[in-house]
């Protein structure tokens, strides 16, 4: 039996040595224990939240409206100014057509604006902000259509008093200020292009935002500044008011209702709609397979829902109404307007619903009909009745999901995101 004196001694030299091996690596044993106490904290924190981006992904409709009981994903958040009523309400109260007629996108846009639930209650969180001016409701001419004599003096006018009121345009010289722009040529405001040539995009607007109806491939004046192309406003019932497409009969082959004359006059060395409309009466005005006629019929629409291929020429611009009520009504739309961009090309994938014939093709549009029938109609019908299709071309009041305004904002969020992405790489190389 060992002495305890000796156990004892044992035991120290033992404790000893285990003290001199805790003090040799005592570096490691720190270190593994705060990688424990990281890795612990880590797998107890939640995940931080999703951006509030939109996936703009198809579902059923939902309201935008900020009182809607499920928000979807808010793209961005604008500004709306409270401009005095002589900008914009007065003009809806004054003529009832300012909010009906083919140029009121610029009165939906504000009315769905007003109720978006991502609409800024104070600027200073805005991304962008809208300048709601209406230009197109000015109907003192004597054909009925608006008058745009007043456009810029209105315009620079709402500019002028926002400028001087808030600091938010001077921040940017205007570069995240949106405008509605939904005349034929943009906010070149004449109706004639070589005059909208001559006289430009106002100098006060070409940092801003506009939301125009026209737009065409390549350069031209009328499009030199960010902006997007939206479609022709047309009243909310058409897409209602008749059968749903695939339901309805469709005993008219080819349908256009219009101007179209016989000998156009020469205006200025330009002829009304390059004389394409001339030629297809010309060509097909005693054609049983061609519905054409130049006298205007209110019923129209119920022309069209009855009508296989409906015709869209150019007139002095190359849009048209005609281009919308033709998807909301399930006629094939029959594009002839050289080098037209078309509004939200991505959604719409306008080759897969609609066809285009060149201006110069016009004499084989019999032949060019025909064949689809035998070919591929079917098909195109099928990608043109889809809902989700007539729902982007309308402006809903309320907005919804999917719809026109949607749309909209959509584009905004894709142009406000190049600009910042140019914005980062102007800084980047200045810090260079």
């Amino acid at each position: 039996m060992r002495d305890p004196k000796q156990r004892r001694a044992s035991h120290a030299g033992a404790a000893h040595r285990l003290a001199g091996k805790l003090r040799k690596h005592s570096t490691w044993l720190l270190l593994l224990w705060f990688v424990l106490s990281v890795y612990l904290f880590l797998s107890a924190t939640p995940p931080a939240a999703a951006p509030l981006r939109p996936a703009f992904l198809p579902s059923k409709h939902r309201s935008l409206s900020a009182t809607a009981a499920a928000a979807p994903p808010l793209p961005v958040r604008i500004y709306v100014y409270d401009l005095p009523a002589r900008f914009n309400r007065d003009w809806v109260a004054t003529d009832a057509r300012c909010s009906r007629h083919l140029f009121a996108s610029e009165v939906a846009l504000h009315e769905a604006l007003l109720s978006y639930a991502g609409r800024s209650a104070r600027p200073e969180d805005a991304e962008l902000f809208f300048v709601p001016v209406y230009v197109s409701c000015n109907f003192s001419t004597a054909n009925g259509f608006p008058s745009l004599s007043h456009a810029r003096g209105l315009l620079a006018e709402a500019v002028e008093l926002i400028r001087g009121q808030m600091p938010y345009w001077n921040r940017s010289d205007g570069a995240n200020h949106v405008f509605v722009a939904s005349h034929d040529f943009g906010a070149c405001f004449h109706p004639m292009e070589d005059v909208a040539i001559v006289d430009g995009i106002p100098q006060f607007l070409k940092r801003s935002i506009l939301l125009q109806t026209f737009g065409v491939q390549g350069t031209h004046v009328c499009q030199e500044v960010d902006h997007v192309v939206i479609p022709p406003h047309v009243p909310l019932e058409v897409a209602v008011e008749l059968p749903d497409p695939e339901k309805a009969q469709r005993d008219i082959f080819t349908f256009f209702r219009g101007k179209m004359e016989i000998h156009p006059k020469n205006i200025s060395g330009r002829f009304y709609s390059k004389k394409v409309r001339s030629e297809l009466l010309q060509r097909f005005g005693r054609n049983g397979k061609f519905y054409l006629k130049r006298k205007r019929y209110d019923s129209y629409r119920s022309e069209m829902a009855r009508s296989l291929f409906c015709l869209c020429p150019l007139g002095w611009a190359p849009w048209s109404p005609w281009l919308v009520e033709s998807v909301l009504l399930g006629c094939i739309p029959v594009i002839i307007a050289d080098d037209i961009r078309l509004p939200f090309p991505s959604v719409l994938q306008w080759s897969d619903i609609s066809l285009q014939v060149a201006e110069k093709d016009v004499a084989s549009l019999e032949m060019v009909l025909d064949h689809v029938v035998a070919t591929n109609l079917t098909a195109i019908q099928k990608n043109l009745w889809d809902p989700a299709k007539r729902n982007a071309l309308v402006f809903n009041r309320p907005s919804e999901e999917g719809d026109a305004t949607w749309q909209v904002l959509r584009e905004l969020e894709i142009l406000l995101d190049r600009s910042q992405r140019k914005r980062r790489r102007y800084v980047g190389s200045w810090r260079r």
